[in-house]
C-alpha cells in the first residue's frame, strides 16, 4: 500500500483504504473516493493531484491525496 501521491501518471489503481478524520472520509466519499473504486492520476502540479475517479476529474490537495491509500 502507498499514498495516492506516489502513483504514476496514467496508471490505474484501486483504493485500498482512506485515512484521516471522519469528516475528511465523508468529504472524500462524496467525491467518489471509496474503498474498492478505481482511480487514475491525470497530472500532478506542485504536489496537488488531478485524478479520474468514477468517470469524473477531481483536483485534490497533496494532504488529501496522502490520506488515500492505493
Amino acid at each position: 500500500m502507498m499514498p495516492l501521491t506516489m502513483a504514476k501518471v496514467g496508471e490505474a489503481n484501486s483504493i485500498k483504504k482512506i485515512g484521516g478524520k471522519e469528516e475528511t472520509k465523508k468529504f472524500l466519499a462524496t467525491l467518489g473516493f471509496v474503498q474498492g473504486s478505481n482511480v487514475t492520476v491525470v497530472s500532478q502540479i506542485s504536489g496537488n493531484v488531478i485524478v479520474n475517479v468514477k468517470e469524473s476529474r477531481v483536483a485534490i490537495s497533496r494532504e488529501m491525496a496522502n490520506k488515500i491509500m492505493i
